[in-house]
């Protein structure tokens, strides 16, 4: 590392002026993200291996995402909303895209206009999207959701034995997928998966034959019975732990760093951050570091007296959160640190080798899943890998 004035200067952060006027640095490694890809897929075959990429690509970025996975041969994705899809068209122009959350009234001309599938979730949604399809002369595409288990979206048995009943309500369009959704994946033991790999396979055998898909990221893990024709990844991709107390095989892909502001020297006793809840055990050198809760980085990975912070890293020292986390600031304690370690400017690992989005997830009691889709757009975001 070198510095000047004071100032840490080896990071390829500072090669770029716009790079050096914001406090944190995002990395997402689209190479990591392609290996991913290819492991989830090899580990499916024969199925084919589609891709998740609902909200902004789980906060990395849909069109670097949505880029990087279709080269790496993926044909088919699935978003959250129609702005979502088509905003993701413009992206892959000859991908096959589903759109997860259905078919909103009066949106049938804006998924045939762009080649958009609707999932269908229920006997209103397939209503309407059979009289357009009539309407227009054309048979277009769309997805049937069985809903097994979950009580969320998605068709009901008893829909399911009124279509089987009446076939004709299906006759206008392509039924290009039937799926459903695992509600406890991630816990491969728990009774549920068994139970709704059952009624899912009982149920679409009253449909007309089509692609059928069950697994999620975790499901791709619990065997060829939950392969069916189509896999639908999403955390695992992005490096996301998808199947609970189990190693985590998936290469991480996210790399946050913040840079030290200002360091500081505070005494035992004292208090650090709002509400004066932390106080301090020893003599202590402190850097600010310019990440808040603003920038996704969750209130509850600050500390107390009552409980440890989430711990952050220089290099390999650990450097344990000091007090709360503010909107824009975290404090940290590195008085173990070599000061030359510590200058402003450094780059403080928030999340990266050490620090997992699955350790910040334990630490905020939530799941991974609500880590990168929650990071801010304050950052600096750099792709590597592409």
């Amino acid at each position: 590392m070198t510095k000047k004035n004071g100032v840490a200067s080896s990071h390829p952060f500072h090669s770029s002026f716009a790079a050096a006027e914001a406090a944190a640095l995002l990395t997402i490694d689209l190479a990591a993200l392609r290996s991913n890809y290819a492991a989830l897929a090899n580990r499916a075959a024969p199925a084919e291996c589609g891709a998740v990429v609902k909200a902004d690509a789980y906060g990395l970025g849909l069109e670097p995402v949505a880029t990087t996975l279709h080269k790496a041969g993926c044909q088919t994705f699935f978003v959250a909303t129609l702005a979502e899809a088509r905003e993701l068209r413009a992206t892959v122009p000859g991908a096959t895209v589903y759109v997860l959350d259905g078919l909103l009234p009066e949106t049938e001309s804006l998924f045939a206009a762009e080649g958009l599938r609707p999932v269908l979730n229920s006997l209103p949604e397939i209503a309407d999207w059979s009289a357009y399809c009539a309407g227009q002369g054309k048979t277009l595409k769309a997805a049937l959701h069985i809903d097994s288990g979950m009580n969320r979206l998605g068709l009901s048995g008893d829909d399911i034995g009124i279509l089987a009943r009446d076939p004709a309500l299906l006759s206008s369009f392509d039924i290009s997928l039937v799926m459903s959704h695992l509600a406890c994946a991630d816990a491969p033991d728990h009774p549920k998966n068994r139970q709704q790999l059952k009624l899912f396979e009982t149920l679409r055998k009253l449909l007309p034959k089509a692609t059928a898909s069950l697994a999620n990221s975790a499901g791709i893990f619990h065997g060829p019975d939950y392969l069916f024709d189509l896999v639908r990844p999403g955390i695992a991709l992005y490096g996301g732990e998808a199947v609970l107390d189990r190693p985590n095989p998936m290469n991480p892909v996210i790399r946050l760093e913040g840079r030290i502001a200002q360091i500081r020297e505070a005494q035992a006793g004292e208090t650090v951050g709002y509400g004066a809840g932390h106080h301090l055990s020893r003599d202590t050198r402190i850097a600010t570091v310019p990440v808040g809760y603003a920038d996704g980085f969750i209130r509850l990975l600050g500390a107390s007296d009552e409980h440890p912070g989430l711990t952050a890293y220089i290099g390999d020292h650990p450097a344990p959160l000091l007090g709360r986390v503010s909107m824009d600031l975290i404090t940290i304690d590195v008085t173990d640190i070599p000061s030359e370690h510590t200058l402003r400017g450094t780059f403080v690992e928030l999340i990266g080798p050490h620090v997992t989005i699955d350790d910040i997830a334990t630490r905020a009691q939530t799941i991974g899943y609500e880590v990168p889709t929650s990071l801010g757009r304050r950052y600096h975001r750099v792709y590597k890998g592409a």
